[in-house]
């Protein structure tokens, strides 16, 4: 039972019970399901709305943009994302908006044709497992659950994925061929991978079609003056002896505007050339123009990075004041326990087992919707139901502080009746 400096959290119920009604009276109607970027955030990139300029359409070698051709990408972007990214230009690919839908085909192509190492498609295999660090990103395990995948889940820790869970699913299941990254900033923990957890990850034996999902959505997200040493994961693999092993994945979707940004997809030359063959059935080129404006948005890498320090002044304090409403509002009442992210989008808020769903639910009932209960789960199962993503970024501070301060009355009052109840035998 949770204690407080007044005594057990059973002692305060009727006045969160309180606390709670005069909530609800107020008529609240605040979202903070999401992490998308604000409406500043958003005016940051208004320059894309008028470039790349009356004229302008060509590339650096004189190429018209506005016609078909250039599968791969504008060199110009590709360059500058191959530094950001560690993947040299040849084989880095600037493609459609979203990179959201290059893992979609690329585990489609999987499931048909095999990948570089297959045997036969994976649709022909039995079944077909990925192992999904937790907490992680709902929208991989969308992905997966949705094309038939099993997902097994292994724990996160603050350096990666627990390596020697992995190791061992790996060792007692034969139907695994991938895992989910995101390395940087993991979507939702923050955590950052080490480089020997990317160098075990590279090494691991597993079947020769084992691939890793390594969804670098947030290597120039940074909230603080500390930047993370890159992690050059092909490199890596191909040391160990599994060049095909890693799929990069990328996009400008939270560094310019999310609706019209550009994805990346790097990988081996084999495996460049094996998505290139299939996605070549679906489209004759990305929107090079988009690229363009892009380029003249951006220019260089240090471009990027310069921009993303514009984001970061909106976006710090917001998740400052994450951290300053649960210290006041939980931590004297012993109630839950939260990461300090360096970067990314979400804070990921642990509470007591049995009481994220209640919590969300008193919320939502009081006008403050909170991301659902298990999202950060395959199959939405959180079998604790503890974790509760935070996403800070989209309201305005203002509204941001009164959802939290919402928030935090709905899982005082969560917590409060969990601690009344009878101890079960």
């Amino acid at each position: 039972m949770s204690t407080t400096a007044t005594g057990t959290l059973t002692d305060h119920l009727a006045e969160f019970q309180s606390a709670y009604d005069e909530l609800k009276a107020r008529g609240l109607k605040l979202d903070l399901t999401r992490g998308k970027p604000s409406a500043d955030q958003l005016a940051l990139s208004d320059a894309l709305l008028t470039l790349p300029g009356d004229g302008e359409y060509t590339d650096a070698a004189g190429a018209d943009l506005r016609n078909y051709g250039g599968p791969n990408g504008l060199p110009e972007l590709r360059a500058i994302y191959s530094e950001l990214l560690q993947i040299p230009v040849p084989q880095l690919l600037a493609l459609g908006n979203s990179s959201l839908t290059l893992m979609h085909d690329v585990l489609t192509f999987a499931m048909l044709h095999g990948v570089p190492g297959s045997a036969r498609p994976w649709v022909r295999e039995e079944t077909v497992s990925f192992l999904c660090p937790v907490p992680g990103y709902d929208r991989h395990f969308a992905i997966t659950e949705a094309l038939g995948v099993r997902m097994i889940p292994v724990p996160m820790n603050e350096d990666g994925p627990d390596i020697a869970a992995v190791k061992a699913a790996i060792a007692v299941d034969p139907t695994v061929k991938g895992i989910w990254c995101v390395p940087v900033y993991s979507n939702p923990t923050g955590a950052v991978y080490s480089e020997s957890v990317a160098r075990e990850l590279a090494s691991l034996e597993a079947a020769d079609d084992f691939r890793i999902m390594w969804d670098n959505a947030y290597a120039v997200h940074h909230l603080t003056d500390w930047r993370p040493e890159p992690i050059d994961i092909l490199s890596l693999a191909a040391e160990a002896g599994h060049p095909d092993r890693v799929f990069v994945f990328a996009s400008t979707s939270k560094v310019t505007y999310p609706g019209s940004g550009v994805a990346f997809f790097g990988s081996s030359p084999d495996n460049v050339r094996w998505y290139s063959k299939w996605a070549a059935f679906q489209s004759i080129g990305p929107d090079k123009l988009n690229q363009l404006r892009h380029v003249r948005l951006l220019e260089t890498a240090e471009g990027v990075l310069a921009h993303m320090e514009k984001h970061r002044a909106l976006v710090a304090p917001k998740f400052a004041a994450v951290q300053e409403v649960f210290e006041r509002r939980l931590a004297p009442f012993g109630v839950g326990s939260w990461g300090d992210p360096k970067g990314g989008y979400f804070v990921t808020l642990t509470v007591s087992p049995g009481v994220a769903k209640r919590a969300i639910a008193l919320a939502a009932e009081a006008g403050v919707a909170i991301t659902p209960a298990g999202s950060t789960h395959p199959y939405l199962d959180d079998p604790e139901d503890a974790v509760i993503r935070i996403a800070p970024t989209f309201p305005t501070i203002e509204d941001l502080t009164a959802g939290l301060e919402a928030f935090c009355t709905a899982l005082l009052l969560a917590e409060a009746e969990r601690s009344a109840l009878p101890p079960v035998e």
